[in-house]
């Protein structure tokens, strides 16, 4: 799910990463918002918020916004600045190095908040989008701009779009494909629902608080440990039979 790019990539891997990244963004979304009442895999809000604020020349109260705003474009070019460094080196899968600083940021929130009473809740909401900025960049050059996990509103007007075409078979033939398009965006969609009502019950039914932000981490890193393992099993599986099959 990791692994494939390009022409190699399929359907099926785009549902099992959508699936992954959407559920732990839903968590991140709920808790950043339950913690701090901010959103936190998105800057659509901010950007009008931070627009209004100038607007009623309250420069300094719209700086935050901004700092919002360029934590999340820090993030993703971040992201895409590791992927194009060390896309040369074929042994290394080069999108586990965003996802592993991404979980890394996740869990370090989480386990500073046991500790340390949270002075600058500012810095963490800055950290969240730094952090979903990665997710947003590198699953948007994993898949070819196919996926998006992190933000519901282009996703439910390319599903509103799709749909609309399958009312007109002349104009939209590839029939397939178009399906293939609405059952991604529903995937997606339900994804990130499904981990926002997991979010909702573990901060406040458990009383995790932001501790739930490791179930997220946890959820990232267990994809990568299953991506590497199921591969690392093709291969062996591939190896075998070429020893057993030399011609």
């Amino acid at each position: 799910m990791f692994r494939h790019q390009g022409k190699s990539r399929t359907l099926k891997h785009n549902l099992q990463i959508a699936t992954v990244l959407s559920l732990a963004a839903g968590i991140i979304n709920v808790t950043g918002f339950l913690s701090f009442k901010q959103l936190t895999t998105n800057v659509t809000g901010h950007f009008a918020l931070f627009i209004y604020d100038l607007a009623n020349f309250e420069f300094w109260k719209g700086t935050i916004y901004f700092l919002y705003i360029f934590s999340f474009l820090l993030g993703s070019f971040a992201s895409s600045f590791l992927i194009e460094k060390y896309r040369v080196n074929k042994k290394l899968n080069v999108f586990v190095i965003p996802t592993l600083i991404e979980s890394l940021i996740l869990i370090s929130i989480a386990i500073t908040s046991n500790f340390i009473e949270i002075a600058y809740p500012n810095f963490i909401v800055c950290a969240m989008l730094f952090a979903m900025g990665l997710q947003n960049s590198f699953v948007t050059k994993i898949s070819n701009a196919v996926v998006r996990t992190t933000h519901l509103t282009g996703l439910f007007t390319d599903l509103g779009i799709d749909l609309s075409h399958l009312l007109f078979p002349e104009s939209h033939p590839d029939r397939a494909k178009l399906k293939e398009n609405i059952k991604l965006r529903i995937y997606i969609i339900s994804s990130f629902f499904i981990g926002g009502l997991i979010g909702g019950f573990f901060y406040s039914e458990v009383h995790l608080k932001l501790n739930t932000l490791i179930l997220a981490a946890l959820i990232l890193l267990s994809s990568l440990f299953y991506d590497d393992f199921r591969y690392q099993l093709i291969k062996t599986k591939r190896k075998y039979n070429q020893r057993k099959n030399p011609n």
